[in-house]
């Protein structure tokens, strides 16, 4: 099965932008980079804050700042003075990854194996107790948010972007694999956009991170300050209070602003095609869609994503398919422990694109692709990667969480609740399926209005509902919505 020639475009600009910063995402800290904390703590009243402090390093994780940041989360989630915990970063990335050249380094003896895995043991339950904390987590995504800084990221309720914020997963570019819960993460948003943006590791602008789901609420970099502001102020932050203060400071879309680009004709094609069971299905219906009579703009998407298809490592690419499926029907920590499973399999060798992508992407900084074992997708036995990645192993690692969460422990809340509505909610309101439907059929406008109760007059909820409707639905001459399957 053959890729198409690249043609450059919009689309595929913006996954090279996520491959150049790729290659700044990660390297083994000098002394000259950490003349101070890697990691600030500061209290402000009720409000506790973690600043990630390494901005030459676009505030890339090493093992010393997780085990840091896990121990001071451990104490504020335990503490009466703590009523928000909110997460920055320094300079221009919340943070851009792990320190995986540091994780190779170490993964490549028996000696030093251990500490290559005890990274990802402790990544993996730090960015589980942060899904489990029991104070209000807010999440500042004022920069680059790649990787392991998403894995901090998307355990908070409260996920803030800004017009600097730049959302991507872009594991398969090293070959590696989309991980830090992608799996359960990317699994839930609308549509086939998970998939999507786990395979071409395709990075999202903030606004398009808060439409889509990546993030619950978008504002200007400029009222970060003032949101830190009004959140200290809070006695004792309620959910629901410190949702107001985020909507109070959002930023509505103006009309000048670019059209989104996973929207219309190629939001159809990317859900169509990307909903298919196997990468090399995934390749047949893009190459199909460059034959069609789609639109210009729809044709064009399809090469700009098999171009970037092609540079991807080909085993990358289905162990992230593999992965995403599977997470579709597990829950959180389900998905954390599969991931250390794939995570210690790449550690011990089961595929030599780890150490391959990470050379020559980070450390050498090579330009094209690099030399992928397999090459190709043909030559990628799924069934050896289930036995390899996904099979049981004696000893299995374990993740590194506090004493409590190896408890039983209450069921998460579902980290979408305060973002957008998603398409699955708005269908059940179109087919009268919600808990909160009538009887009736609904109009675009009785819709809305009930969309936006659902989330307390959240902005933004008229153009995402009017977005779904113009795709999803048919609209009789009465007016009413049909949900089209």
């Amino acid at each position: 099965m053959r890729f198409l020639p690249r043609t450059p475009s919009r689309y595929l600009a913006a996954a090279r932008r996520a491959d150049v910063l790729a290659r700044h995402m990660t390297s083994t800290p000098t002394p000259s980079d950490s003349p101070e904390p890697l990691i600030k703590f500061e209290e402000n009243l009720a409000a506790r804050k973690f600043i990630l402090n390494r901005p030459k390093k676009l505030n890339a994780l090493d093992t010393s700042m997780l085990e840091t940041l896990a121990s001071r989360i451990e104490q504020w989630d335990s503490s009466e003075l703590c009523g928000v915990i909110v997460g920055t970063g320094i300079g221009k990335a919340f943070s851009a990854g792990g320190d995986v050249a540091g994780v190779l380094e170490n993964a490549a003896s028996d000696a030093t194996r251990p500490k290559a895995i005890d990274f990802f043991q402790r990544e993996y339950g730090l960015d589980y107790s942060l899904a489990a904390l029991s104070k209000p987590y807010v999440a500042i995504m004022d920069g680059l948010t790649f990787g392991g800084g998403f894995g901090l990221v998307a355990p908070a309720p409260f996920r803030v972007a800004t017009e600097r914020c730049s959302v991507s997963m872009p594991e398969t570019k090293i070959g590696f694999f989309p991980d830090v819960g992608a799996s359960y993460y990317l699994s839930r948003l609308d549509g086939q956009i998970g998939t999507y943006l786990a395979l071409t590791g395709t990075s999202l602008s903030g606004r398009a991170a808060f439409e889509h789901g990546l993030a619950t609420h978008y504002i200007p970099s400029a009222r970060v300050s003032m949101l830190l502001e009004s959140l200290a102020t809070l006695e004792k932050p309620t959910y629901s209070q410190v949702n107001e203060a985020i909507e109070d400071l959002h930023h509505d879309r103006e009309s000048a602003d670019p059209v989104a680009s996973l929207s219309g004709g190629i939001r159809v094609a990317l859900d169509s095609a990307f909903s298919q069971e196997t990468v090399e299905g995934i390749v047949a219906a893009l190459e199909n869609i460059t034959r069609g009579n789609a639109g210009a703009d729809v044709v064009q998407w399809a090469k700009d994503t098999l171009a970037i298809l092609e540079e991807r490592s080909p085993t990358s690419l289905k162990l992230a398919l593999m992965a995403i499926r599977k997470g579709k029907s597990l829950d959180l920590l389900e998905c954390f422990k599969m991931e250390l499973g794939i995570a210690a399999a790449f550690c011990h060798g089961a595929s030599p694109d780890f150490r391959t992508g990470v050379t020559s992407v980070i450390v050498e900084k090579a330009k094209g692709h690099p030399a992928w074992s397999p090459a190709s997708l043909d030559q990628v036995d799924t069934a050896s990667l289930e036995t390899s990645f996904f099979g049981p192993v004696a000893n299995p690692p374990q993740l590194m969480l506090p004493e409590a969460l190896h408890k039983n422990h209450p069921p998460l809340a579902s980290f979408l609740r305060y973002g957008l509505p998603t398409e699955n909610e708005l269908q059940t309101l179109i087919e009268g399926r919600h808990a909160s439907s009538g009887s009736g059929a609904l109009t675009l406008q009785e819709l809305i209005g009930k969309a936006e109760g659902l989330r307390g007059e959240k902005r933004g909820v008229a153009g995402k509902v009017q977005e779904v409707v113009s795709r999803r639905c048919a609209i009789d001459k009465d007016g009413y919505l049909r949900w089209r399957h």
